[in-house]
């Protein structure tokens, strides 16, 4: 019974790496264009209602996204809802440039773009994570997985890098954007349930209906189960909703509800050894101190769009949010925290100088303040207070991007940046005669300089430079020496790419290399003594990112998705020219489907990292590639219902799904792995109402 309540160094080595992917893509760009891409179900909008994205349809969303001077993707959720939807490796999977994977095959995972927030398995940083636009991340920079529900969006946005900067986002990752259902494309009654090994347990019912002036959409969802590896039970709850109402033909407003209630057990790390042995062990440190992470999110958020004409939106929103964090780990965290924002959007299409143009401004501004306590943990419980923390974090983002069109096939893209955060922490339970308070401010300017060049109408290629900035978020700030030395991590990134989008071949192929100055990593110094989170001297990031969509015939569907990762330190004093730790140099999966009608579908599919990577800076110990095999069935059962089964590592084999990112493990195989599942099926079934 459950015990939770509900409540690569330099160009030579990346030319070699892609020339074996790029090359058989050539003849394919250049080959002659097929009929226009899939025809999509067209979308009924009563009236006339402003350019916004709740009313924007997944052809037009496409379209805006294909018209960035950089990487993009949009991942349709119809794509993965035919199968089981749990976490963020499940939706994000097949997006191109994206690299997810779950810690122990629950929600929390490493998620980066181009190796954004290389150390996090957990309670991410680098990467701007929105809701319709509006950020979801806290103050400081800092997001959590679990406020995000896969089912309660109509598909999902991802900006590579500074491609991100239409949002204000100019970290190294970028930003992904979860769109919402209305109920205006929503069903109007949507039903689903979802079983398997591991006592899994999954169900959503969602509600949606619309007038000619109002709409609204509800989701309520549930996850259970207990877990791969002992003491990895996990129980979630999740409401997202939403609501519009048209005031006249040119002025529209939508409110969105958000309440998460989440608890997680935390099995811990195993040796490479143990891992092998017996990976459905827990670190008994864990079970002993009953770590775990729970926590309980309320969110609220609005947004006014005004649309004076055609091509031109003024967006206002705002959002508050408040949280609440109970987490026995090696102490026990209680934290209570509360973000405010607002964000202020123009986007405007028209003329300049005869030239097509399209202008995109903004203002943003978050505040954040965290009431952090800690103590001592006795047996999952809190003891004797260790420390207390008064925090407060500030965003202020200014940005601008202007795209015109020089000709019928030349687009330069111009923007830039500016930022001004401040990150303050109150000592409120001073000890030792150690005060470990601090108040640091970042300030810098991002620039952007892009070009797309369009071979026709369904083939286009893209190259630009960028500058981005990340300030430090608190968990670089507090528990390590020299706290306010930390700086802000900058990097200057180049990418060229091509995107195709044809009826039976589509392609989204980006090269990007990033000089990094100052990486926020944990380091030691020359005698291998823990220097905390610091500063890093310089990294190079650089690598492939590849999708491709293929219709062999009209029954048969590849898609693929490969990421070559060359992160490294460049000629640093201690660690030379290592690879940075945790992610693989290459990853890639791929499903090959054949449905004969829509009754049926068969979709094996493969996951492969073909080689060890490191878990250490300094390279002294690394974890195993795998090869991991599944397959997928279902189809459609009359007009409403729908059913799968999804059937995962079906030789049972034992890999490693994370790992810690260590400075230097001396070549001993110490505590830094996570266990991937084994062998599993799960089965689901839809009703859906339109």
């Amino acid at each position: 019974m459950s015990k939770f309540s509900f409540a690569a160094p330099c160009a030579s080595r990346l030319a070699v790496a892609v020339a074996p992917v790029l090359v058989p893509l050539a003849s394919a760009i250049a080959g002659p264009a097929p009929e226009p891409s899939t025809t999509l179900d067209a979308v009924q909008v009563r009236g006339v209602r402003p350019e916004l994205a709740s009313a924007e349809s997944l052809k037009q969303a496409r379209e805006r996204l294909d018209q960035r001077a950089g990487a993009t993707a949009l991942v349709d959720a119809d794509a993965y809802r035919d199968g089981r939807v749990s976490t963020l490796t499940d939706a994000l999977g097949y997006a191109p440039g994206v690299f997810v994977q779950s810690r122990f095959g629950a929600e929390e995972a490493r998620l980066s773009i181009r190796g954004s927030g290389v150390q996090r398995t957990f309670h991410g940083r680098g990467i701007a994570v929105l809701q319709d636009g509006v950020p979801l991340n806290l103050a400081d920079g800092a997001f959590d997985m679990q406020a995000i529900e896969p089912l309660a969006a109509r598909y999902i946005e991802v900006y590579r890098g500074a491609n991100a900067l239409e949002y204000g986002a100019a970290t190294l990752g970028g930003a992904i954007d979860f769109v919402s259902p209305t109920g205006f494309d929503a069903a109007m009654l949507d039903a689903r349930v979802e079983a398997g090994s591991f006592g899994y347990r999954r169900q959503q019912l969602a509600v949606a209906g619309a007038t000619a002036k109002a709409d609204g959409f509800v989701s309520l969802s549930g996850l259970q189960q207990d877990g791969y590896r002992a003491h990895s039970q996990q129980e979630n709850y999740r409401l997202f909703g939403n609501a519009g109402y048209r005031f006249s033909d040119t002025l529209d407003g939508r409110v969105y509800l958000t309440h998460v209630d989440t608890r997680s057990e935390l099995p811990g790390n195993l040796t490479l050894a143990q891992s092998k042995a017996d990976p459905r062990a827990a670190n008994t440190g864990n079970v002993a101190l009953d770590q775990r992470r729970d926590f309980r999110l309320d969110r609220i958020a609005g947004t006014l769009g005004w649309a004076p004409s055609q091509g031109r939106t003024l967006t206002v929103s705002t959002w508050l949010s408040d949280k609440s964090l109970h987490h026995p780990i090696y102490q026990v965290l209680d934290q209570d925290s509360r973000d405010v924002g607002i964000d202020v959007r123009w986007r405007g299409e028209g003329q300049l100088v005869g030239r097509r143009n399209v202008l995109v401004a903004g203002f943003t501004h978050t505040r954040g303040n965290i009431d952090d306590d800690r103590f001592v943990n006795v047996g999952g419980h809190a003891g004797a207070r260790t420390n207390r923390f008064n925090q407060r974090a500030t965003n202020t983002q200014a940005y601008v991007e202007n795209q015109t069109w020089l000709d019928t096939r030349w687009v330069l893209a111009l923007g830039a940046q500016g930022l001004h955060s401040m990150r303050r922490s109150r000592d409120g339970f001073i000890t030792g005669g150690r005060d470990e308070s601090f108040d640091v401010d970042y300030t810098g300017v991002s620039p952007k300089l892009g070009v797309r060049y369009l071979l026709d109408d369904s083939t286009q290629l893209f190259a630009n430079v960028s500058r981005s900035l990340e300030p430090p978020s608190f968990g670089e700030l507090t528990g390590g020496p020299g706290v306010t030395q930390v700086d802000e991590q900058k990097a200057t990134t180049a990418e060229v790419g091509a995107r195709v989008q044809r009826d039976a071949f589509s392609l989204d192929a980006a090269l990007y290399r990033a000089r990094v100055d100052g990486e926020l990593l944990a380091l030691t110094d020359g005698n291998g003594n823990p220097l905390g989170t610091v500063n890093a001297d310089r990294t190079i990031h650089q690598g492939l990112e590849l999708g491709l969509g293929w219709r062999l015939r009209e029954q048969w569907l590849l898609s693929v998705n490969y990421l070559w990762n060359d992160f490294r330190f460049d000629h640093d004093p201690v660690y030379g020219d290592n690879a940075l730790a945790g992610i693989p140099p290459q990853q890639l999966r791929t499903s090959l489907r054949w449905s004969p009608n829509d009754a049926l579908y068969i979709a094996p599919n493969v996951e492969w990292v073909p080689q060890d990577y490191c878990v250490d800076h300094a390279n002294t110990f690394r974890a195993p590639g795998y090869t991991l095999l599944g397959l997928r069935v279902g189809g459609r059962l009359a007009s409403r219902w729908s059913w799968f089964v999804d059937s995962r590592n079906l030789t049972d084999r034992k890999w490693i799904s994370s790992t810690n990112v260590v400075a230097d493990a001396r070549g001993q195989d110490q505590a830094n792995f996570m266990p991937g599942d084994g062998r599993s099926v799960y089965v689901g079934l839809e009703w859906a109402m339109q």
